[in-house]
């Protein structure tokens, strides 16, 4: 060996820092340039997570040692190598076991390690891992030059510190691009509006909470707007620069919820092609807002109660577990306390979310909210379809007082934006200024029903309505009818989806529908021609 074929090695890992190579590519290349100018058969890279030495590339050693770990307490050499700031030698008859007897690449699979060398690698004088060397030969370390080693120590601790600085980087660019992406979803949303008195003491509540960190269950009608107040809340907090992160609970199937919440590995299931990062990672620094919270599965619960106690997580077929600090909001429409007593929901997990909650007043409680609401989204369908100024008669003023909206915000939103269509297809263009009237609005002859929305009030008129002399089992029969039916209609008749909500069995729900003579087929015609 010599000193030219020291530098030459030397000078070939010093190039390979500036090189965009992945990382388990450095770390073999590196262990190749130390196994051609050191005398050993074998050499290995251990990484050091809780206590465990994880092998990151060897030369020399069986295959399968890569997918073998090596728990600190169990190996008194390795133990003492991380001990120790300077090379630490084990003699041929040391009686210390070898944690790689029987791994060396060879034809005698029995042959024992005869010379062993280890080496404690620190990255910015924090324990990092260890860097082995073992010779079949005794005594085979005795022609090392120390000052050559000791160079090539720190060496290899410059690589490793580049190799973990790329990882770094590469993996908070990825993690922004997730984040951006996450974000853009939320572009041109509205923001928490309204005069009403109701309102008013609503968002001083917000205001109120918005500066702590308690997590805030959010809840009300359908369609009030829950998401914006979750928005006004993360806008408003001291984590305004980090993302706020949407999960919707009711949208995500159950066998990809703990994916979508946790993230996965690559592998850890058919079709996981890559690593991923979950919502409560995205959303690191800033808030995770768990939409339809009272959809999640029950199964599921007890993963998101552990996470939310101590702020950690395990991805999909990781063995490791990952911190995320996260403030979480969540949303529901359903009586927790109800679907705690029906066993659907846990009440730890209920207290644990509830810390500080708040109601949304449903909009048919908010008086004049209503056409300050519907001059804002007057204005958002205008510029969508480049119309020019737009109005509200008298009589559409009165119409959309008058109505219940049982569908809330979201109901007037979608109304508003059909009038403004119908509108804009029955204008003259020399009108400069178009008035909208009540005939565009279209609204139901009869006020619709508290939580339903506009369409289901169609099928709730259908409904053969209740009479005094009704007996209770033909009143509740004609109630059962009325409200799966609204059911039915709200999901687009999907049986399942109803029969979830109403959380009633799948099958039992069939039967039920055929006890009751419920016609399915009327309701997906009525929902064909509303469309």
């Amino acid at each position: 060996m010599t000193s030219f074929g020291i530098a030459d090695s030397m000078i070939s890992v010093v190039s390979d820092l500036s090189r965009p190579i992945p990382a388990g590519e450095r770390y073999q290349r590196l262990l190749e340039s130390i196994q051609r100018h050191f005398p050993c058969d074998a050499v290995a890279l251990l990484r050091l997570r809780d206590s465990t030495l994880h092998p990151l590339a060897a030369c020399g050693l069986s295959d399968d040692t890569l997918g073998r770990a090596f728990r600190v307490d169990d190996h008194p050499r390795l133990a003492r190598i991380l001990l120790s700031r300077e090379p630490v030698r084990f003699a041929a008859d040391s009686d210390l076991p070898d944690p790689y007897d029987g791994l060396i690449a060879s034809l005698d699979t029995a042959l024992h390690v005869h010379d062993c060398m280890g080496i404690a690698l620190y990255i910015d004088d924090q324990p990092w891992g260890v860097l082995t060397l073992d010779a079949l030969v005794p005594k085979a370390f005795d022609q090392i030059d120390p000052v050559e080693l000791r160079a090539f120590i720190r060496l290899a601790e410059a690589s490793i510190k580049v190799a973990v600085l790329i990882q770094s980087l590469e993996l908070r660019v990825n993690k922004e691009h997730e984040v951006a992406r996450v974000l853009l979803q939320d572009v041109g949303r509205s923001e928490l509006m309204g005069d009403s008195p109701c309102i008013r003491s609503l968002i001083d509540e917000l205001d109120l909470v918005a500066g702590s960190d308690l997590s805030v269950l959010i809840g009300g009608e359908t369609g009030v707007g829950k998401e914006l107040v979750a928005r006004h809340l993360h806008m408003r907090s001291a984590r305004v620069e980090a993302p706020l992160v949407y999960v919707n609970c009711a949208a995500l199937p159950e066998s990809l919820m703990e994916s979508e919440l946790f993230g996965h590995t690559k592998g850890a299931f058919s079709g996981a092609t890559s690593a991923r990062r979950g919502k409560f990672e995205l959303a690191d620094g800033g808030t995770l807002f768990l939409d339809e919270i009272g959809e999640l599965p029950l199964a599921m619960q007890p993963k998101l109660l552990r996470a939310l106690q101590t702020g950690e997580m395990q991805r999909l077929g990781s063995d490791h577990t990952h911190r995320a600090d996260v403030r979480v909001i969540a949303a529901t429409n359903r009586n927790l306390k109800h679907e705690i007593l029906a066993g659907r929901f846990r009440a730890d997990l209920y207290h644990r979310l509830s810390v500080y909650p708040v109601t949304v007043p449903p909009l048919r409680e908010r008086g004049r909210d209503v056409l300050l609401l519907a001059g804002h989204f007057l204005e958002l369908n205008r510029r969508k379809l480049g119309l020019g100024s737009l109005r509200l008669s008298r009589n559409a003023c009165a119409a959309l007082m008058a109505y219940n909206w049982p569908g809330n915000v979201r109901e007037l939103e979608h109304l508003m934006s059909r009038a403004v269509l119908r509108l804009s297809a029955s204008r003259k263009s020399s009108v400069r200024v178009l008035t909208l009237d009540a005939e565009l609005l279209a609204l139901p002859s009869k006020r619709g029903v508290p939580g339903t929305s506009e369409m289901d009030s169609e099928v709730v008129l259908s409904v053969p309505q209740y009479v005094d002399n009704a007996s209770l089992r033909e009143a509740t029969d004609r109630f059962q009818v009325e409200l799966i039916s609204r059911v039915l209609h709200r999901n687009a008749c999907n049986r399942t989806a109803a029969a979830r909500e109403l959380g009633v069995d799948p099958g039992n729900f069939n039967r039920l529908l055929k006890r009751l003579n419920v016609n399915v087929e009327a309701i997906k015609q009525g929902i064909a021609t509303l469309r």
